[in-house]
């Protein structure tokens, strides 16, 4: 029995294909005999590869499948298979041996791999499988907190980027003030709104222990882990007034409430107020946020006022008493005055 290519032939074929001819005439041509051994060659060269004598296993990126082949060497196998390969390609057993029963075969392609790890960034390309393989061939070794994205058994795909994040936790000891409670009492000689120290408080020192988890070297997350309170805090303790009456040359004065202010004094600018009235002593101009346009007021060295005007630099508790000239002004100056909101 013969196998030529796709087709069996047995002796008596044969014998029936070459019936009647003439043998010897074919001989005596010496043309013909170097033809007739050529065709013979190839008829027995494409017996002998016809025959599927191995069988193996190829496996290309993970993915396993099992081969008859008439391949002698693996490249030859790799070829068959149209397995494409390139620069960086990396083939086990390599494609100069010999296939033989049994053998596997492995084919993993070179994928571009981008790496951000210890504040570099690098790109590549591997034949590891997965993101774990590719750490360790480039030799980056990982502690048991340190976060990979993404995980280290997820295979890899073209264009990959892993990024490494290295973990490291620390305690820290710090010190905080504790601050004072303020205690408030009242005093029904003191003006109402106003307010007086009585006795000064001091902050408290507590100890407080920390658990700093660090990414890349950046405070990520703190934990308290422990306090504890190494001074006390001493109250303070403040006069809250009440009173809404004072006497001043000899008339008693009723309010609502005082405070006490840094007062500047102006003179006639050419300008009305921001109420559109025309000043005058005893107008004054505030900070609305802290006295309303319009309140009757009782100012200290002064006299009575109205909340008429604003400035530019009138703010908080500062106010701008008006002269009726500017030596008056300059007399005035700048000082520390306690004013009444009627």
């Amino acid at each position: 029995m013969f196998f030529v290519g796709r087709w069996t032939l047995s002796l008596s074929g044969w014998k029936a294909l070459f019936s009647g001819f003439d043998w010897r005439s074919f001989y005596r041509s010496k043309t013909a005999v170097i033809s007739f051994a050529v065709i013979l060659a190839l008829i027995l060269a494409g017996a002998a590869c016809s025959i599927p004598n191995k069988t193996v296993v190829l496996q290309v990126d993970g993915k396993v499948s099992q081969v008859k082949t008439f391949c002698s060497t693996v490249g030859d196998l790799i070829k068959a298979q149209k397995v494409p390969l390139k620069k960086g390609d990396e083939v086990t057993p390599p494609l100069e041996e010999k296939l033989k029963e049994n053998m596997k075969i492995v084919v993993n392609h070179a994928l571009n791999v981008t790496l951000i790890a210890d504040g570099k960034t690098s790109k590549f390309m591997s034949c590891r499988s997965t993101v774990g393989d590719v750490l360790k061939e480039r030799g980056l070794n990982l502690s048991g907190k340190d976060i990979v994205y993404p995980s280290t058994d997820q295979r890899l795909k073209e264009g990959i980027k892993i990024r490494v994040v290295r973990v490291s936790v620390k305690e820290k000891v710090e010190e905080a003030p504790v601050y004072p409670r303020v205690l408030r009492e009242t005093d029904p000689n003191l003006a109402n709104g106003l307010m007086r120290v009585v006795k000064a408080g001091k902050n408290g020192i507590e100890k407080r222990i920390w658990q700093i988890t660090y990414h890349d070297g950046q405070e990520f997350r703190r934990l308290l882990i422990s306090s504890s309170v190494s001074r006390s805090a001493v109250d303070r303790v403040v006069a809250v007034g009440t009173a809404t009456q004072v006497s001043r040359g000899g008339m008693n004065i009723h309010f609502s409430r005082a405070l006490d202010v840094v007062a500047s004094a102006y003179t006639y600018t050419g300008r009305n107020t921001s109420c559109g009235t025309a000043p005058g002593f005893g107008t004054v101009a505030v900070d609305p946020s802290v006295i309303p346009f319009g309140s009757k007021l009782y100012i200290e060295g002064y006299g009575y006022g109205t909340a008429l005007d604003r400035g530019s630099s009138i703010v908080g508790n500062r106010i701008d008493v008006f002269m009726d000239s500017y030596s008056q002004a300059m007399l005035w100056g700048i000082r520390q005055v306690r004013v009444y909101i009627l």
